[in-house]
């Protein structure tokens, strides 16, 4: 029988996806997968019926239909302060994961290398090497995840093709600083590199932290391929909608990737999601305002229960620090966690490109009720869970 592919050899299913389904085998609370448990904002919904009814359903235009690319970009304007034309600026896609793949596949060739800081996205590292390029990854080290600008420029120096920026970050809930930011422009443009930004937590940061938009950095505009997604600021992880927006040499590329890759994106879904693109400042507050509290409910019930953690300062994702059980590897913890607790987390391991099993994720993207059930079974964790030797 002919062999399958040889790429696929390096890297597993998704880590994130297969812990959500051992936790529904034990009916466990599931904060491993970021996606919230609420409805999306009832516009939104009433403006969906509106359209199941009414249409489109067929086919839009492949890199996405008019209406739904002028209010995108009218709104990205208003948040990044840069003129994006819908027309020559931007492509629709199934979602912020093919919008990355899309980047990536636009501006590599096989045999290129990416930087990627870990911890990652567990998507990262598959996109290059689907696309044949080699990950050089630089470290971002806990608990504050700051980066050594000599190493970054150590990577810079094998000449990579671009560098994947998450920001706010998945899964640290790192959000970088301007100087940081600006180190990695400064290299960016003294190597001639793309830099193609992660953007889909860009509403969901905590003050004092502010979200910078790194296309809006002198001279930067021109090397940036922003990806972004619908899913986590409007609560439709369901819907896969993204976009990528760039400069038009690039978008042209894109366009014939996502062509071949998936054709477009739903109609309907980009009908009805308009709503949401032209909703005014007061939502974005409100969302800040959301998961600011649902945050600090969240870590206040980690920290009673003795668990230490990190602060995340974006995204909804914080890293829980699980070395004091010694367990060899950080997957036997969360499977064993998953059955003996009923809590659902993400070993640490899958982010890390470095040998890392001393850390789980969890996420708070849940109604207080399930965030209270889950601290409620976390109390329980000194003595449902077995205690390992420290490793030496």
């Amino acid at each position: 029988m002919a062999r399958v592919s040889n790429r696929t050899k390096t890297f597993t299913d998704s880590v994130i996806r297969r812990m959500t389904r051992i936790s529904c085998k034990y009916n466990a609370v599931n904060l491993s997968q970021g996606f919230p448990d609420w409805d999306p904002p009832e516009a939104l919904t009433a403006r969906l019926a509106e359209v199941s009814a009414q249409g489109p359903h067929q086919y839009s235009i492949t890199w996405g239909a008019q209406n739904f690319r002028e209010a995108l970009t009218k709104k990205q304007t208003h948040f990044t302060g840069l003129p994006i034309d819908p027309n020559t600026e931007i492509v629709t896609t199934c979602g912020g994961t093919e919008a990355m793949m899309t980047a990536v596949m636009s501006v590599t060739d096989p045999g290129d290398k990416i930087i990627v800081f870990s911890p990652f996205y567990e998507n990262y590292g598959a996109d290059a090497i689907l696309c044949g390029a080699e990950p050089i990854y630089v470290s971002l080290k806990p608990p504050t995840y700051t980066f050594d600008l000599d190493e970054l420029e150590r990577a810079f120096q094998q000449h990579p093709k671009a560098l994947i920026l998450c920001n706010p970050s998945n899964s640290s809930g790192k959000v970088f600083t301007c100087a940081e930011l600006q180190g990695i422009a400064d290299l960016a443009e003294k190597y001639d590199t793309w830099v193609i930004t992660d953007e889909v937590y860009e509403h969901i940061v905590y003050e004092p932290y502010e979200n910078i938009y790194f296309a809006a950095l002198p001279h930067m505009r021109a090397r940036t391929i922003a990806c972004g997604s619908l899913s986590k600021t409007y609560s439709i992880t369901g819907w896969r909608l993204g976009y990528v927006i760039a400069r038009p040499a690039v978008i042209e590329v894109a366009r014939k990737v996502h062509d071949f890759l998936t054709v477009g994106a739903a109609s309907p879904l980009q009908e009805a999601a308009v709503t949401a693109l032209r909703f005014d400042d007061s939502y974005y507050d409100w969302l800040q305002t959301h998961y600011t509290k649902k945050r600090d409910l969240f870590l206040k019930g980690l920290s009673d229960i003795g668990l230490p953690h990190t602060e995340p300062q974006g995204a909804y994702y914080v890293m829980v620090d699980i070395s004091a059980f010694g367990f060899a590897r950080d997957e036997e913890f969360c499977e064993t966690l998953v059955e003996k607790v009923g809590v659902g987390a993400v070993p640490g391991s899958a982010f890390f490109h470095e040998t890392n099993n001393d850390y789980m994720r969890l996420h708070f993207a849940k109604n207080d009720i399930t965030l209270n059930e889950a601290l409620t079974r976390l109390a329980a964790i000194y003595k449902k869970m077995p205690m390992h030797r420290k490793r030496s």
